[in-house]
C-alpha cells in the first residue's frame, strides 16, 4: 500500500497520502484556486492548471485525504533549465552528490490546515526521491512566509536566494532549499 497517515493533533489518524489520481485532478484544481485567492500561491494563476499540475517533467505525484476529501497536492519533478536549486545543488563540490530532483506544486487547502499535511506531502515526496537515487530540492518565492517556515521547521537547507527571471521584464526573489541528509 502507498499511503502514509498522519494523526490529527491531539486525535485519531485523519490524513492519508496517496499517489494522485487523473480522477483526483478536478478536485485538486479546485482546491488550488482557494489557494490561490487566499495565499497567492501560485503566484501567477495558469491558464491550464490542470496541465500545470502535470507537467511533462513530473515524476509523481500525490493527493492528502483528509475525512475523505482531497486537501493537499504535491508533485516530484525532474529540474528543468530554469530552475535555481537544482543547479545550485547539482553545482556542488563533491563526488557523492546524487542528481536533484523538484518537490513543488505543494498546496494544502487552507480549511484543512493545522493537521500536519504539508509536512505529510514534503516527507512522501522525499522518501520518493531518495528511492529513486535523486535528492529533493525546490525553489519558493521568499515572499510565502508559511511556505519558508514548512521548509525550515522541517530543516531543510537553504542553499542560496537568487533573483529569478519570470519574463522580460520581471525578476521575482525565490529562496533554494535542498533536503538535509
Amino acid at each position: 500500500m502507498n499511503e502514509e497517515s498522519a494523526p490529527a493533533t491531539g486525535g485519531p489518524v485523519v490524513g492519508v497520502v496517496r499517489r494522485r489520481t487523473d480522477a483526483d485532478l478536478a478536485t485538486c484544481v479546485q482546491v488550488l484556486a482557494e489557494v490561490h485567492e487566499r495565499n497567492g500561491y501560485p503566484v501567477d494563476w495558469p491558464a491550464d492548471p490542470r496541465g500545470w499540475l502535470s507537467a511533462p517533467a513530473l515524476l509523481a505525484a500525490w493527493v492528502a485525504d483528509l475525512d475523505g476529501r482531497v486537501v493537499g497536492h504535491i508533485g516530484l519533478s525532474r529540474s528543468a533549465a530554469d530552475d535555481a536549486a537544482p543547479a545550485l545543488w547539482n553545482g556542488r563540490e563533491g563526488t557523492n552528490r546524487a542528481p536533484a530532483a523538484v518537490i513543488g506544486r505543494l498546496f494544502v487547502a487552507p480549511a484543512a490546515r493545522g493537521h500536519g499535511i504539508g509536512a505529510l506531502l514534503m516527507a512522501r515526496a522525499t522518501r520518493e526521491a531518495r528511492e529513486r537515487d535523486l535528492h529533493p530540492v525546490l525553489d519558493v518565492v521568499a515572499s510565502d512566509t508559511s511556505a519558508v517556515a514548512l521548509y525550515e521547521r522541517l530543516g531543510w537547507e537553504l542553499l542560496a536566494t537568487v533573483e529569478q527571471r519570470w519574463g522580460p521584464e520581471r525578476t521575482v526573489t525565490v529562496h533554494c532549499y535542498a533536503a538535509t541528509g
